[in-house]
Formats: structure tokens, C-alpha cells, sequence
């Protein structure tokens, strides 16, 4: 793609539609800034990470959208993620007034679409980590799986999102009638497959595993400087803290996006690896 092109693409604010890399900023808050790098990773098969990144105006509001999507066994499921979650999110009635209910809906109501579409979709899960900013004061954060959103508040790290893991969530499997394995060698996989505990799709497996997310709700003040959403090729070599303190004087946040995914590289990541970074100040 020429830089002409991609010029364009940033003028139109396509950020999410299979460019590596991009940014923008708030319309509403002239602080706030966001930046997204994706790196596909030394496996043999197509890039399976998909990233939203961008503002969008939503009645008087404006919605800042970001979003990870991990695919396994395949792309197709995190590229439908990438299309439709945010979208079924926004439609649902009480979107504005009770966020936390409409987002688990929203994700159930999507995963059953999903599992409906396995034909066409293929076998194969993804995770998700969302993230929607209200006015650049209020951040909802939804997970399943193990893509990961963290803040920075006066340089200590916070993680908001839940990882799902199937040690973790072994009980939860079990009563649903699946088994988690622990061979040597090997992390915990749900049915002796499956390296995280919540996923979209994963026909086969869907009896044993749960789309239900984690929901938070923080609130955006002074003290906060940034968040940083990405997929686990950062956090199975990267603590919170040591990710947060890598880019906390990074003042771009594409830059700091992809200094992030550097690092992890440096410290051996093999994994496809995308990072969003939210700045505040």
C-alpha cells in the first residue's frame, strides 16, 4: 500500500479494516489520542488477530471503539468480531441506560450467531477484549479469554479484564460437563484442546465453553494516563506493570504501541501480537 493510500485510509478513519497499523484522536477531548500496531507472528498460518480502534459519534455522544480479537483455528471468527460485536453492542435497547447487561447480551447473542454461521465460519474461536470510552470520561471494559485491557493511573498498572484460563476456570468447565488436562510440558487445555476457558465460536467445544464476559466499569479522571489493550503475545512475556512502564514516556500512542510489541518480541514473543494504546494526557 503506497503512503498515499494509506493517507487516505486515515482521513476516512478505516482504522480497522486490515491495515497494521493507525491512530486518531477525539474530536470532543483534545487530550485524548489513540494508536494501534499489529504484528503478525513466526507461525505458519495467516495473521489471526483483528483490531477496532476509532471514535464514532452516537447520538450526542462520542463513543471511542477498541477492540482485540484473538482467532484460533482460523481468522473467520475474529474478522466477524471485528464487523459485528461493537454493532450488536450499540443496537441494544438499553445501551445508554444499563451498559454492563447490554454488553453480555450482546455477546451471547453474537456467539450464538456465530455458532449459527460455523458452516461458513469454520471450527475455529476467538477471544475479545472491548473497550468503549463515553465523552473520554467513562470506560466500559468487556473480556472472554485471555486478550487483556490494563490502565495506567499515576504510573501503577491496573488490570481491567479478567483472564479466563482454563486453570482458573476449571469448576465452571467441569460443571458444564468438560474436563480440563494438564499434561507436563503442556499449559491447562479445556478437553485437552483449547488453551483458554471463554471463547467465541468453537462449535465442537461449545457445550464446555462459555462466552460470558467479565464487565467493568472505571471511571476516567485526572490520575489516569493511558490504557493498553492487546492480545496475550504480550502478556505471556510481559507483566502489567513492566508493559505500562515501557511506554509510560512514549507521549505518541502509535508509538507506543509499537515499542510495546518490539519488546515483547525482544523478550522472545513467537505469537501474533496487536496492541491498541489509549492516551489521556
Amino acid at each position: 500500500m503506497h503512503g498515499k493510500d494509506i493517507l487516505q485510509k486515515m482521513k476516512a478513519g478505516l482504522f480497522s479494516s486490515g491495515a497494521d497499523t493507525g491512530k486518531g484522536k477525539s474530536k470532543m477531548s483534545k487530550h485524548t489520542t489513540h494508536g494501534f500496531h499489529c504484528l503478525k507472528g513466526k507461525s505458519n498460518h495467516d495473521m489471526e488477530d483483528y483490531v477496532v480502534s476509532e471514535f464514532k459519534k452516537k447520538e450526542d455522544s462520542e463513543l471511542g471503539l477498541f477492540a482485540i480479537f484473538d482467532g484460533h483455528l482460523g481468522h473467520d471468527v475474529a474478522k466477524y468480531l471485528q464487523s459485528h460485536l461493537f454493532d450488536n453492542i450499540l443496537k441494544q435497547h438499553d445501551f445508554w441506560t444499563n451498559m454492563e447487561d447490554a454488553i453480555r447480551r450482546a455477546y451471547r447473542s453474537t456467539d450464538a450467531e456465530i455458532l449459527d454461521k460455523a458452516k461458513v465460519l469454520g471450527r475455529g474461536g476467538s477471544t475479545a477484549v472491548t473497550a468503549i470510552l463515553i465523552n473520554s470520561q467513562k470506560l466500559v471494559v468487556g473480556n472472554v479469554g485471555d486478550s487483556r485491557a490494563v490502565m495506567c493511573k499515576n504510573g501503577v498498572a491496573e488490570q481491567l479484564s479478567v483472564d479466563h484460563e482454563p486453570s482458573t476456570e476449571k469448576r465452571l468447565i467441569e460443571s458444564r460437563g468438560g474436563f480440563v488436562s494438564n499434561l507436563p510440558g503442556d499449559v491447562p487445555r479445556v478437553d485437552g484442546q483449547l488453551a483458554v476457558a471463554r471463547a467465541f465460536g468453537d462449535k465442537s467445544l461449545k457445550l464446555h465453553l462459555s462466552s460470558d464476559p467479565d464487565v467493568k466499569v472505571v471511571t476516567i479522571d485526572d490520575d489516569t494516563e493511558f490504557i493498553i489493550l492487546a492480545s496475550d503475545g504480550i502478556w505471556k512475556v510481559m507483566s502489567n506493570q513492566e508493559a505500562v512502564d515501557a511506554i509510560k514516556n512514549i507521549k505518541d500512542a502509535q508509538s507506543a504501541a509499537k515499542h510495546l510489541i518490539e519488546a515483547a518480541v525482544s523478550k522472545k514473543s513467537k505469537d501474533d501480537i496487536s496492541c491498541i494504546v489509549v492516551r489521556f494526557r
